[in-house]
């Protein structure tokens, strides 16, 4: 932590499933005051939060003039609509049609710039991590759930809704996997066969309990590596960028791309197929990447409010 570089500051929120990551930045993206907490009901977090933006810019003497949220999903992201800054119809208990974005406008009187969490972190790529001078790549989180922020053209791809990618319906070898799946809606998408939760629902324990050589992950490395296949054929970008608590197996990322070969068989880019090992990598950012990228997000949308624009 260090002091403000000058009176201004930003309120960055990672608003995730299991918990909700805080963090007091100044106009240059340096870090003055962090915190986090449980992901309980929307009533006990939100105002844990707002407590913690609400003291950290008293006892810093700052002044706050914005806010960037990167919010778990779904998420309503067009401007026009009357739930936009919503949480709308997520699986997480207590939390669907929750109004995030006009809460901390109401409590906190900052502008809000809201997107995705894996948005928020594929741009924290983009300011301070894998894909500095990319204009193409995708970040994948994969985590309690699994969910990608897509860059195109230098820009974060928002269509009628933001992508889905851990929904991807996946082909699952019945001989090798007999575990249906655990999403509410698809049983066997991406995110019902290869997240966190799936892992624990299939093995009766979490992932972080298993031991490097179990099972576990020569299923799980192939139903990433079927993403990463997908994504490659669909969208070519430069870098997949994966992170999020699975991704902390250490074995896992090779496992990836070896089968992740096998599953193009030849089919690809020369620099996708020949240079593997820096087209599939993992986030070297340490937990911050959703942090700094909707905190330089807010202060984007703050410059082109200032320029009138």
């Amino acid at each position: 932590m260090q002091s403000p570089s000058n009176a201004n500051v930003i309120a960055a929120l990672e608003a995730g499933g299991t918990k909700f990551n805080c963090a007091l930045l100044d106009t240059e993206l340096n870090l003055i005051a962090q915190a986090a907490f449980e992901t309980t009901t929307p009533a006990h977090t939100l105002a844990a939060v707002r407590d913690f933006f609400c003291q950290s810019v008293a006892a810093h003497d700052v002044q706050l003039v914005a806010m960037g949220i990167a919010s778990f999903g779904p998420v309503d992201l067009m401007a026009d609509s009357p739930t936009y800054g919503y949480i709308t119809n997520t699986p997480k208990p207590d939390w669907s049609n929750t109004d995030i974005c006009g809460y901390f406008a109401r409590e906190l009187n900052v502008p809000i710039t809201f997107d995705t969490d894996v948005n928020g972190a594929a741009w924290g790529e983009k300011v301070a991590g894998s894909a500095r001078d990319l204009s193409d790549f995708i970040y994948v989180t994969v985590g309690t759930g699994i969910g990608a922020g897509i860059v195109v053209n230098n820009e974060l791809v928002h269509g009628i809704r933001h992508p889905e990618v851990g929904h991807m319906l996946m082909p699952r070898d019945q001989l090798m996997d007999n575990y249906a799946g655990c999403c509410p809606f698809h049983l066997g998408c991406l995110e019902g066969l290869a997240s966190g939760k799936s892992i624990e629902s299939r093995w009766g324990v979490s992932g972080k309990f298993l031991k490097t050589d179990h099972p576990a992950w020569l299923l799980e490395a192939q139903y990433l590596a079927l993403m990463c296949a997908n994504l490659t054929q669909l969208l070519a970008p430069q870098k997949i960028i994966l992170g999020g608590g699975v991704m902390e197996q250490p074995q896992l990322l090779q496992m990836i791309r070896e089968y992740f070969l096998v599953c193009l068989n030849g089919y690809g880019p020369a620099v996708v197929l020949e240079q593997t090992e820096s087209y599939i990598v993992k986030t070297n950012l340490n937990g911050m990447a959703a942090i700094l990228g909707i905190a330089e997000l807010a202060l984007s949308q703050r410059a082109e409010e200032s320029s009138g624009r």
